[in-house]
């Protein structure tokens, strides 16, 4: 799901409509506010791409963007039919 392009994680989620990828969208936005580690993304629609990487290191992908990953992928399980 994840790849490492640019020096960044990125992956590509997609839901049965907007209202899900938004509701998906509003559980990674509080994980990543607890975590005080926050994404790049885009949504259109039901498609969600997310890219991250740390800034404080120079924009390059360390621990906390893994880590960050794995949370964003167990709820994106969720999201599963």
């Amino acid at each position: 799901m994840w790849k490492k392009e640019d020096d960044k994680l990125k992956a590509t989620f997609r839901f049965e409509n907007f209202s899900r990828a938004f509701a998906f969208m509003t559980e990674v936005a509080f994980e990543a506010e607890k975590r005080n580690h926050h994404p790049d993304w885009r949504n259109v629609w039901n498609t969600v791409e997310i890219s991250l990487s740390t800034h404080d290191a120079g924009g390059v992908v360390t621990e906390k963007d893994e880590a960050l990953a794995r949370a964003i992928s167990a709820i994106y399980e969720k999201y599963q039919p």
